[in-house]
């Protein structure tokens, strides 16, 4: 029998996760595509062309088969340093035009609904690749996520400055954002399967996974530009890959207002195998 297929991004915040597929106890048993988008991986899924993918969790609402694996999650209880809308100075709120990293279908919806339902304004979208000097050289602000995101945002919690070589930029927190507005945790991309039941332990692959932080700070430290311990602050404190009932409530409310705001056409319930 082929070995199962599998996808998920090439962040960091995703290696905890395929950390185990790589190099653990379950390398030789799966066949693993990494990609930089999630958004690729969630077509890949689409397409029946994988057994399971990490995918942002707007998605589960655009596959009529998808279901959700459970406890395991790249999410965040307060604030993710990852996810971030970036200005030169400008306040949100004076913002009418914003670029969009659109590798990520969840952050670019959940941008939509803090602008919409929190903030009360709405700016001209403008799809563009990850580049913030060229996103803000043609926008008021711009939405940054994965490891770009991480290198402009600071380590610390209430610091919204950002640089990156001698530009200094503001950096707004997405989870940070809609925790201040909700009380809630949310969850960016879960693993997701369009089968009834997958033999592959997921959680456990995760558990190896976290044991192992040392090397994944080790790979991804340096070229992100950050030192072991932001590294380990982020990937050991800042990204919860366990879901609480704040962050399920959080993934409710997240689809209610997607779904309010025309993002998806309509709330399914949450479906696990």
């Amino acid at each position: 029998m082929p070995f199962p297929r599998i996808a998920a991004s090439s962040y960091s915040n995703t290696a905890p996760l395929v950390w185990s597929f790589l190099y653990g106890k379950n390398h030789g048993k799966v066949e693993l595509i990494l990609d930089n988008a999630p958004a690729r991986s969630a077509d890949l899924l689409a397409g029946g062309r994988v057994d399971a993918a990490l995918i942002p969790v707007i998605v589960f609402q655009e596959i009529d088969d998808a279901r959700l694996i459970p406890n395991v999650c790249v999410g965040a209880k307060t604030r993710v340093r990852s996810v971030c809308l970036v200005t030169a100075g400008m306040d949100l709120a004076d913002a009418r035009t914003v670029s969009l990293d659109t590798s990520s279908r969840s952050s670019v919806a959940l941008t939509k609904i803090i602008f919409r339902e929190f903030i009360g304004v709405e700016p001209e979208w403008i799809d563009a690749p990850p580049d913030i000097d060229e996103m803000l050289a043609t926008s008021d602000a711009a939405l940054i996520i994965g490891d770009p995101a991480l290198a402009l945002a600071s380590p610390r919690e209430g610091e919204a400055d950002g640089r990156v070589g001698s530009r200094t930029y503001q950096v707004f927190d997405l989870a940070e954002l809609w925790h201040r507005f909700t009380g809630l945790g949310f969850v960016f991309a879960m693993w997701m399967t369009l089968h009834e039941r997958l033999d592959i332990d997921f959680a456990s692959a995760r558990d190896e996974g976290l044991e192992h932080l040392d090397e994944i700070i080790a790979n991804y430290g340096p070229d992100i530009g950050l030192n072991k311990y932001e590294m380990r602050s982020y990937l050991a404190e800042n990204i919860s890959y366990s879901i609480d009932e704040k962050m399920v409530q959080g993934m409710e409310l997240y689809f209610e207002l997607a779904a309010k705001n025309g993002l998806i056409p309509t709330v399914k319930p949450l479906r696990f195998i």
